[in-house]
């Protein structure tokens, strides 16, 4: 027992040896670079690969092989990715749903790669570089790990490394060159995936698709350490390993006995799931880049060519008809993921799992295998298996809820991944089954109609979740989450529908794809294809449904042919150059296309000539007023306001009332009871308070300004009375109701609304539905509240018809303005509504806050501009170290009294 445990021990070390590689050439590139790898496994496969021609079909030794392949070809390839890859993306500004995007598409691109070259199939005859005895390996990693942490601590190579993580561009301002630390952890990054490769390719499968996601299941190591803890990352790896090779030994009874087994040999994806889902995320900002969040414009009559194009198949026989049949399959699956991704703006490789549900649920229905359920016809086991899955989507869901980005990418990933490990290819679950067509519908012809009418029910739920009320929350919550919260969507509601439906529609392509190929194939739904989905969708437009159908036909007409993997490797090198090309291949052919047409100068008559110089001075004065847009702003200036305040800035850098100035004071005002109140909140960052006792009241028709240095607390007050930042003690009231705890959107429904100090309007909305969403969900539906608004504002022209991106700060500042009050709050929070205007357009904004100020609304103005805090407020606090230092009448608070911008 005891040589037993002893020798299972050491098969463990061997196994955590190599995913402590991994997890240490992870978190150096994530340090260095700020990008998770994704491709991590796959360089890991080609470099396995590569040492296998140099000694199988070479002739090479193995020492000399090892050496090339570890210390030119892997650290070479990583030069190459930093270098053409994910430098554009950083002088880009590196926007890390981009950089997942490329680093996705790399994967793919080497995977598809290496299944062009190398061919599908799995070798067995991997060179052994180190022996099967774990010490070797083990002292490499912890060698590694050592040589690492040495490094970046005590050289300036790590200091270098630290400042560039730190802050990328105030390193480049001090000296440091970024792309050269950049380009070094890739190059080490790269060289520890070729070292997991080469020592893990003897041992386990060695194919384009096995390898890779192996590693990729060992992202786990490095999540656990947070990204950061080297020796964690070691020991995690190291007890992972050790602990599923002992559970080998355990042989259960019953019916667990399949599941137990399961994770016994699957631990690295236990502990997979329970990093993505139960820790803290890492790298949660941002959702989508704009290649997938933009609407991609239709060109015309493109419906109706692909109409005719998928109608086409009907008139094929043989193969070619045989392959057609996956193309609609395909497209359902692939529809999921615009309701998700392009919709939604969630970022979900978790989608083939669904889809391989829905095959399996089919054929365990139509086989009367599933349990408490009789046989069931074809097409009725079909419908039935979409409405088991669609609940199910709240596995990926629910994660979202909380998560963004990177950690919502990680969360769906290993969902994915566990789908597919502890069901899809389990033998409990898939023996045996058989996946017929529905009767009728046996012949391929006939098949291919059922598609057709399937594919239109999907294509008509796609369009129902785009238009309407919901279609304008869901591009809201995409274009700008926090803005969607603050316009009162229901962000977590919403979310879950995203998932919910995008479910549904996976498990009816996945259905049809079985039925299709006449076999339930868990091959075809396994995570690599998820990746491949993503990244198609993604590369073609996410948003786009005629997008989603290209792909479809284009993975499965490029895959086709004699020898796979052309389609991954096409739609991974479009996805890997998404920082060449921005905006996706569309907007790459539109430039093209404009370059290269040919322009003609128009060119003036002497006439014309003579009327542009009359004409030209009106033309200008015209165009000086037009440029503000302020001038359109309406409203009441109710009377008895203050006026006549000035300031002035102090040889200390502060701001002070100037002495002389005079001011007519408002009358007083009767005692009112105050609409939301803060009482004693306290927050805490770590060791540093941002909030100590702070209370004050916000009675209706009353400007409240919020004034002091940055730093003082401003922001954080702002963001507990707004509920995105929840006090550790202290209350906040709202009508004599306790809303402490409520979120965001929850206070926006009762009448709280707010704007940032970042514009938070939703680019691809336009003025007018920008507005309309704030009027759907806000306290009250008014029929008329979105013209008045836009009236209000002076939005009501041509410019309501306009998309939102592009235009300009002005603009953009009274559409989210408009947008707030559409929802008719009656407590307005504004958050520098100043920043970025002109001097006419904040005279016009204060004419308008004081006309709403004046009909009874109560507003808390955050702002640096003490020009605008003294012409508007009825009551100035002064913070300071998260405390208010000072509170009164602006022009007893601010006279002679400093108060640092």
């Amino acid at each position: 027992m005891a040589s037993l445990t002893w020798d299972l021990t050491l098969a463990g070390l061997s196994v955590g040896s190599a995913a402590a590689l991994t997890g240490v050439g992870l978190i150096v590139t994530y340090r260095a670079t700020g990008v998770l790898n994704f491709a991590h496994g796959a360089i890991a496969m080609v470099c396995a690969y590569v040492l296998r021609g140099l000694v199988v079909d070479g002739g090479w030794p193995v020492w000399a092989a090892a050496t090339v392949t570890l210390l030119g070809v892997a650290p070479g390839l990583g030069v190459v990715l930093e270098r053409f890859v994910f430098r554009p993306l950083s002088v880009l500004g590196g926007d890390p749903a981009q950089t997942l995007v490329a680093s996705i598409g790399v994967f793919v691109l080497l995977v598809g790669g290496a299944a062009v070259l190398w061919g599908q199939g799995a070798r067995d005859d991997a060179p052994e570089v180190v022996s099967a005895e774990p010490w070797g390996q083990l002292a490499v990693a912890v060698t590694l790990a050592a040589g690492v942490a040495a490094t970046v601590r005590w050289t300036r190579f790590g200091r270098e490394l630290r400042a560039v993580v730190d802050d990328r561009r105030l390193a480049v301002l001090a000296g440091v060159d970024a792309d050269r630390v950049a380009a070094a952890g890739w190059a080490f990054g790269a060289f520890t995936a070729g070292l997991t490769g080469v020592l893990l390719a003897p041992y386990v499968r060695l194919d384009p698709y096995g390898l890779p996601l192996l590693v990729m299941e060992v992202v786990a190591v490095a999540v656990a350490a947070r990204m950061r803890g080297l020796a964690v990352a070691v020991v995690v790896a190291l007890g992972l390993g050790i602990a599923q090779s002992q559970l080998t030994r355990l042989h259960p009874s019953g019916w667990t006995e399949p599941l137990l087994q399961a994770v016994g040999a699957n631990l690295f994806v236990v502990a997979l799931l329970v990093a993505a889902l139960v820790l803290p995320g890492v790298g949660t900002r941002d959702a989508l880049p704009r290649t997938a969040s933009a609407r991609v414009p239709t060109p015309p009559g493109a419906w109706i060519v692909a109409g005719v194009l998928f109608l086409l198949p009907l008139g094929f026989a043989g193969p070619d008809l045989h392959t057609s049949v996956q193309v609609p399959a395909l497209g359902v699956v692939l529809l999921s993921l615009v309701v998700v991704t392009g919709r939604g703006g969630q970022i979900s490789l978790g989608q083939a799992a669904y889809a391989g549900l829905g095959a399996l649920f089919t054929a365990l229905l139509a086989a009367g295998r599933f349990p408490g359920l009789p046989r069931l016809p074809e097409l009725l086991a079909l419908a039935v298996a979409v409405v088991l899955v669609a609940p199910l989507g709240v596995l990926t869901g629910w994660p979202a809820i909380s998560r963004q980005g990177l950690a919502l990418a990680l969360a769906t990933f290993a969902v994915g991944v566990g789908v597919s490990r502890f069901v899809l290819a389990q033998p409990y679950a898939t023996a045996g089954l058989a996946l017929g067509r529905p009767a009728g519908f046996d012949g391929d012809r006939a098949y291919y109609v059922l598609e057709l009418c399937l594919l239109c029910v999907a294509l008509l739920t796609a369009h129902a979740l785009r238009r309407g009320r919901t279609g304008r929350a869901l591009a809201a919550m995409r274009d700008h989450e926090a803005g969607a919260r603050a316009a009162g969507v229901r962000v977590p509601s919403l979310k879950l529908l995203a998932f919910v439906s995008g479910a549904a529609l996976a498990a009816l392509g996945g259905g049809m794809l079985g039925m299709g190929l006449r076999a339930f194939d868990p091959g075809a739904y396994d995570p690599v294809r998820g990746l491949l989905w993503f990244a198609a969708v993604v590369v073609l437009g996410a948003d786009s449904t005629l997008g989603a159908l290209a792909a479809a036909a284009l993975l499965v007409g490029l895959d086709a042919g004699a020898r796979g993997g052309v389609a991954a490797a096409v739609v991974g090198l479009l996805a890997a150059l998404v920082g060449r090309f921005p905006g996706g291949p569309y907007e790459a052919l539109r430039t093209a296309g404009e370059r290269l047409r040919p322009r003609h100068r128009a060119r003036l008559t002497p006439l014309g000539r003579r009327l542009r110089a009359r004409l030209r001075p009106v033309e200008r004065g015209r165009r000086g007023s037009a440029l503000t847009g302020a001038t359109a702003l309406t409203g009441a200036v109710p009377g008895g306001g203050a006026v006549g305040v000035a300031v002035v800035r102090t040889p200390s850098g502060g701001l002070r009332r100037r002495r002389g100035a005079t001011a007519v004071p408002r009358p007083p005002e009767p005692p009112t009871t105050p609409l939301l109140t803060a009482r004693q909140l306290q927050v805490a960052y770590g060791g540093l308070t941002a909030l100590d006792g702070v209370g004050l009241d916000l009675p209706p028709g009353r400007i409240t300004a919020v004034v002091g240095p940055n730093g003082a607390g401003k922001s954080t007050l702002f963001h507990c009375l707004a509920g995105t930042v929840r006090p550790g003690r202290g209350r906040v009231g709202y009508g004599g109701r306790d809303i402490t705890r409520l979120s965001a959107q929850a206070r926006t429904r009762l009448g709280i609304a707010r704007t940032f100090q970042r514009l938070a309007v939703f680019p691809t909305l336009t003025v007018a539905e920008n507005v309309r969403v704030g009027a759907e969900q806000g306290r009250v539906v008014d029929p008329g509240a979105v013209e008045r608004a836009l009236r209000l504002l002076g939005l009501d022209g041509p410019v309501r018809v306009l998309p939102a991106a592009g235009l300009p700060t002005g603009t953009l500042r009274r559409v989210e303005l408009a947008r707030a009050l559409a929802g008719g709050p009656r407590v307005l929070l504004l958050d520098e509504p100043a920043a970025g205007l002109d001097t006419a357009e904040v005279a016009a904004l204060a004419r308008v806050l004081k006309a709403l100020a004046a009909d009874g609304t109560a507003l808390l103005v955050v702002e640096h501009d003490l020009d605008l805090v003294a012409d508007l407020a009825d009551v100035v606090h002064v913070m300071a170290a998260g405390r208010i230092v000072a509170s009164g009448p602006p022009d007893r608070v601010l006279d002679g009294r400093e108060v640092t911008a």
